[in-house]
């Protein structure tokens, strides 16, 4: 017995390894073309459903497909009807695993196998094309030998009589929908346990019953990979996730009550039609899933709209019932010590140049490596960087009124470095907005000029510390070094620039790439204008009025 259920499990080992191999050379082969459809997808039901149809046809997995959707929700890319349309095909394109696991019941299943050699073959072609079809070829053959394997396994009349034991044990509808859910939670792929519930079938047809509930219940385990994915998400994303979670248990349900009322009539003809050869009865449960899912869609498309209603209502936006915002360390009673209140604003400002600086390297991430994994955390941060900046600029206009003389030029200089703390956090939100434009178009840096844009970054690294330590201490000792390093980045713009486009004259770069590439430039030797106005503006509070004017023009 330890043995049989040693090879029923390598065989499911084999099984997934063949998919898992079918679908990183079909990913290879189309996986461009995939995300280019993706988006470019309207509010068309019908066609985002056949794309996430035959989007999950190909990579060979639904969670896969659900869980790219989960990610172009999080970014804004998706709608809720694109999003939910295009997790309903996901699951009807999943189906096509099961049509051809109910091959392996069929003599040809053999040559099948074969096919794992010959792209063993193709894959000492340097074509990276040929590699990648040969690898297809050889997650084909691997699948079909875990067929193979667990089907020898089932075969055996111990571990048969053992899982109809097992089998009539549970023998309740319900029970066994939630045991096949629970299966493709704990295997993440409703396609290995259809696999395993269509060979037993195959093997054992009088389980024939029991099968159609296990594959109803992976119908709602499949969602697993997606509602992992959406915990980190936006609501958008958990919207459509739960929906369709709750949804499938819905459909699921409803299914198995009419499965379970019918069962007499409908199982007395199955076992006449499997008697008498008509249709092998693994290809029967797979045709089941495929009218089962083809069902679903059809009902649940014309319902998308008030779906999205009730989902508004049950998955509250925590996030957009704002915490009142509020300063850290300064307050109006405050007001009536001027001295101690001008020390407290210094070090809300310091907390604003904290927040400005860590934006400003999750946005530089985000456009370089087309990154959107932080927006909900820049856009956050962007959001205090300004209510901090409204808040202090009008304490200080309170402030003024009773300071002396030497705080009223304390207080001047800190509305010139309010002011470039917020140019600063602008021009990290602008990076993500290009992150994102790139990611629209599927535009993606060179790995030497990302190697580029991470020397510009070690450089602004370095002002960010020199300058917040003027501040802090008011210290003039680095000022010297920090317009050094200003006009080292005044040369890396132009020097950078020009790498650019001799890469594009040698046909090394895209071109599409231009204006990102240029407007990234741009802002970053702003920001390093900024960071030098900082150590400026505290240390003269007339500030460095020739860097002032200039970045001015040319921000206007």
């Amino acid at each position: 017995m330890f043995d049989l259920i040693v090879k029923l499990l390598v065989g499911l080992v084999v099984f997934v390894t063949g998919m898992n191999f079918m679908s990183k050379g079909l990913k290879a082969c189309a996986g461009g073309s995939i995300r280019r459809l993706f988006k470019k997808i309207k509010d068309n039901r019908i066609a985002s459903a056949s794309i996430g149809a035959g989007t999950t046809a190909i990579v060979q997995s639904s969670g896969a497909t659900t869980v790219m959707v989960v990610g172009f929700l999080g970014t804004g890319a998706f709608t809720f009807t694109q999003g939910f349309s295009v997790m309903l095909g996901a699951h009807l394109g999943t189906t096509i695993t099961g049509i051809l696991v109910s091959l392996s019941g069929f003599s040809f299943s053999i040559y099948l196998m074969s096919l794992a050699f010959i792209g063993f073959i193709l894959g000492f072609f340097k074509s990276e094309n040929v590699r990648s079809v040969g690898e297809i070829l050889v997650g084909f053959g691997i699948l079909f030998f875990g067929l193979e394997a667990m089907k020898a396994t089932f075969q055996d009349e111990e571990i048969s009589k053992n899982i109809v034991s097992f089998l009539k044990t549970v023998d309740f509808p319900l029970l066994l929908m939630v045991f096949g859910a629970l299966l493709t939670c704990l295997t993440q792929s409703s396609s290995a346990t259809n696999g395993i519930v269509i060979v037993m079938v195959a093997q054992n047809p009088k389980l024939i019953d029991s099968g159609f509930y296990l594959v109803l219940g992976a119908t709602i385990g499949a969602m697993m990979p997606a509602f992992l994915a959406s915990l980190k998400s936006n609501i958008l994303a958990k919207r459509v996730t739960y929906s369709m979670i709750l949804v499938r248990i819905l459909g699921a349900f409803v299914m198995t009550l009419i499965v379970w009322a019918i069962s007499g009539p409908l199982f007395d003809w199955i076992g006449e039609i499997v008697e008498n050869k008509v249709i092998n009865v693994g290809m029967l449960l797979a045709l089941f899933t495929v009218i089962y899912n083809v069902i679903f869609i059809l009902i649940c498309m014309p319902l998308i709209t008030p779906i999205e209603g009730i989902a508004n209502r049950m998955f509250k936006d925590k996030e957009s019932i704002k915490k009142k915002q509020s300063l850290h360390y300064i307050d109006d009673n405050l007001l009536n010590t001027p001295s101690l209140a001008v020390v407290q604003v210094r070090k809300e400002i310091e907390n604003m140049f904290n927040l400005a600086k860590t934006n400003m390297l999750l946005g530089l991430d985000a456009i370089v490596n087309v990154d959107l994994s932080n927006s909900k955390d820049i856009e956050a941060r962007e959001e205090e960087i300004d209510y901090i900046n409204t808040a202090i600029s009008d304490y200080l206009i309170k402030l003024s009124a009773k300071a002396t003389l030497a705080d009223e030029m304390k207080i001047g200089s800190y509305y010139h470095v309010i002011n470039d703390i917020e140019r600063i956090g602008d021009h990290a939100y602008n990076f993500l907005n290009g992150a994102r434009a790139m990611s629209r178009e599927d535009l993606h840096f060179s790995d030497i000029a990302k190697s580029e844009f991470e020397s510009f970054k070690l450089v602004l690294e370095q002002m960010f510390d020199i300058a917040g330590n003027i501040f802090k201490d008011q210290n003039k000792k680095d000022l010297d070094k920090l317009h050094e390093l200003e006009e080292q980045t005044d040369n890396l713009k132009e020097e950078l620039g020009n790498n650019h486009f001799n890469r594009i004259r040698k046909n090394e770069c895209n071109n599409e790439l231009s204006p990102f590439h240029s407007n990234l430039l741009t802002r970053l030797e702003r920001v390093a204008d900024h960071l030098t106005n900082i150590g400026y503006s505290i240390v003269n509070p007339t500030g460095d009025e020739v860097k002032k004017t200039n970045v001015a023009v040319t921000e206007a």
